[in-house]
């Protein structure tokens, strides 16, 4: 059986997300009829049925589902190995002096330690240049997996660590931010329950996987914009301890003390073989 090309599998994903041809079409770029055939034709290739087609519409197979999440990963990888590939060219082309890593962190997360980490590092002979590549809620993940970022610094439980190789770098509690002013920052600590359901001060809502989780609480966008709507009285958030560090006067910080314990790992691709990058996870585990 031949191998899957690029193309077909990213119009098969575009119908299998939309679970609509048109929409798909429209999507692509391209008119429905020759997508139509792309598909029928990659499923004759492959001998199985990745879509069910009937009058109330589109859905997916079994070998559909594999496929949907098997083509992603591939996807993700051919588009990571062209970003990665294109900035050791991007190095060749200045003389390639010294190296480049893209460290993706969570914005305003892990503070100390990142500052630690980076001057420990390039105190080492012939330590690479590192950009750091802040993201948003959970973002680290995708960039990783795409090729934008090397490495990056991740938080269980709210980064999933599945595919990638880590090293756990530090443990810490949980806080509550709160509007300076609010009554439940006058308190030394509170619980997940003391900040359930409090009336006008709904949780922030950070994007997933696309899309906000329902709830009253505004969308999130990036973190100046939570931190004026927390100082504004509109909203509260839950952190990791470190997040101190970017906290403002109108802001308050409570621990939360049943909270699980975050832990903050450097994870990288499984695959990787850049010496580089290997000298900068030894540097981040001695510290």
């Amino acid at each position: 059986m031949e191998a899957l090309e690029t193309r077909e599998l990213r119009y098969f994903m575009a119908v299998a997300e939309e679970l609509h041809f048109g929409r798909a079409a429209e999507r692509l770029g391209m008119a429905q009829p020759p997508l139509s055939r792309a598909i029928q034709q990659l499923e004759r290739r492959l001998g199985v049925s990745l879509l069910a087609r009937d009058r109330r519409g589109v859905s997916l197979t079994g070998a559909g589902e594999v496929l949907l999440h098997e083509g992603r990963v591939a996807l993700d990888a051919a588009t990571a190995a062209a970003r990665r590939t294109r900035r050791a060219g991007d190095a060749d082309a200045a003389g390639g002096s010294r190296d480049r890593l893209v460290l993706a962190v969570k914005a305003a997360a892990s503070h100390d330690l990142l500052q630690k980490l980076l001057g420990a590092y390039a105190a080492e002979p012939g330590a690479a240049e590192i950009e750091v590549l802040p993201s948003g809620m959970c973002e680290q993940e995708e960039m990783l997996r795409d090729g934008r970022a090397d490495v990056a610094l991740m938080h269980a439980p709210f980064n999933s660590l599945a595919g990638f190789d880590h090293e756990e770098l530090m443990r810490e509690g949980q806080i509550a931010v709160l509007p300076a002013g609010h009554p439940l920052a006058a308190r030394t600590t509170l619980t997940t329950a003391d900040i359930t359901d409090v009336p006008g001060l709904p949780h922030a809502r950070w994007p997933r996987d696309g899309s906000y989780p329902p709830g009253p609480g505004p969308e999130i966008h990036d973190q100046t914009q939570l931190a004026q709507l927390i100082a504004l009285g509109r909203t509260m958030a839950v952190f990791p301890e470190s997040a101190r560090a970017w906290l403002w006067s109108e802001h308050a910080a409570v621990p939360l003390t049943d909270a699980p314990q975050v832990v903050t790992h450097i994870a990288w691709p499984a695959h990787s073989r850049s010496v580089a990058l290997a000298g900068l996870i030894r540097t981040a585990t001695r510290l």
